[in-house]
């Protein structure tokens, strides 16, 4: 599996050229992190969107040409990427993976007039003010609150602890629902714990104050490096508690060096699980494609070129059209569209660019979602 995951962020490194060729071809830009810490998140958006894009150009109809650059998960760099993919001649922008770089590129967006469909960045802040900007996965409050009413209902009686990441807006803006709707419904949060992106490698001093409060469930809206370590380290001082995670725990399984066994047990919100019968169809392609399963970040990409083939048809649009005319074309369609895929069933948009759809619970155990 290790070997398999370094081929397949090798193979990525190399995606900052554009894919397919085809006349008449609408072009669409991505952004990710194909390298760095984040590269699996980036790497999964990259491969997922082409197996759509090679879906749709093998059907004869429109055309798609997909152009993915690296940015590292870095808000600059991202930029950079944008303005890199504008003078290729991009149309539109699947983009950008994460939330800090999507924000910073979607403000230019905005004022360029650069239809924006991000596939993973979950920030409010990402959409906010900017009417040209949507997004596939669900909202980071929706995940605190769905994250919250779920203990309530199915754990009622947990002491929790939440430790979060206080730089990052995704941690923090899943946290701050969260918290709010757990003391909203009267549950028991016995420790809050905070970390950097400078200080998430010991996780001793959060894991004691947590287990010295008592708390059995430890909540963690986190990426799921830094949860690799929290795990690790809760079972080298003997403290079992359930771990729940949301969608950026997403990858852990076949993260390298890890072990799974680590994670046995641990829940997560996610709205893709790759061991469903629903998903077979994409899961082998993606597999045969790139020798690893797919997780819910390559489900996401691979929705959203699906959902901009659907808004770019009902709009009328065509290759010849300036991404500012197609920008507009879009933002009037999107909230009127439909979409049932991977990762939803009828996916609707708001006109402030976030989707309706429901995450789903899963645990993990024998190293699948279950």
């Amino acid at each position: 599996m290790k070997k398999l995951l370094a081929a397949a962020v090798a193979a990525a490194m190399t995606m900052t050229a554009t894919f397919a060729m085809a006349d008449g071809a609408i072009k669409i830009g991505e952004i990710g992190p194909l390298t760095g810490a984040a590269a699996i998140y980036g790497t999964a958006v990259a491969n997922g969107a082409q197996i759509a894009i090679d879906e749709l150009n093998a059907l004869g109809g429109q055309q798609y040409e997909l152009n993915a650059q690296d940015d590292e998960a870095d808000a600059e760099k991202s930029v950079n990427a944008y303005n890199n993919l504008l003078d290729w001649g991009a149309q539109m922008m699947l983009a950008t993976v994460t939330t800090n770089p999507c924000i910073a590129v979607g403000a230019q967006a905005y004022e360029d007039r650069v239809f924006m469909l991000t596939p993973s960045a979950s920030s409010p802040d990402v959409t906010k003010d900017k009417d040209n900007v949507f997004q596939v996965c669900f909202t980071d409050p929706n995940q605190g609150i769905s994250s919250a009413d779920y203990i309530a209902e199915n754990m009622p009686d947990a002491k929790i602890a939440v430790l979060y990441r206080n730089d990052d807006a995704y941690s923090q803006g899943i946290h701050d629902t969260f918290v709010k709707e757990a003391t909203e419904k009267g549950m028991s949060v016995v420790y809050e714990g905070t970390f950097t992106n400078d200080t998430a490698t010991d996780f001793s001093v959060q894991l004691s104050g947590a287990q010295s409060a008592g708390a059995d469930l430890v909540f963690m809206p986190i990426y799921y490096q830094p949860a690799s370590i929290v795990l690790a380290q809760a079972k080298a001082m003997g403290y079992a508690p359930t771990f729940f995670g949301v969608d950026g725990m997403d990858g852990i399984l076949t993260m390298e060096g890890f072990d799974p066994s680590l994670a046995e047990g641990l829940m997560l919100l996610t709205p893709f699980s790759a061991t469903v019968p629903e998903t077979k169809s994409f899961v082998d392609a993606y597999v045969a494609a790139n020798g690893v399963q797919p997780n819910q970040f390559a489900a996401d990409a691979y929705d959203g070129v699906y959902i901009v083939k659907e808004a770019l048809e009902k709009a009328g649009c065509t290759a010849d059209m300036s991404s500012a005319d197609i920008c507009e074309a879009l933002v009037a369609q999107m909230t009127q569209i439909s979409y049932s895929g991977l990762t939803g069933k009828d996916m609707t948009w708001n006109a402030e660019g976030q989707v309706s759809k429901a995450p789903t619970a899963y645990v993990i155990k024998g190293g699948e979602y279950v």
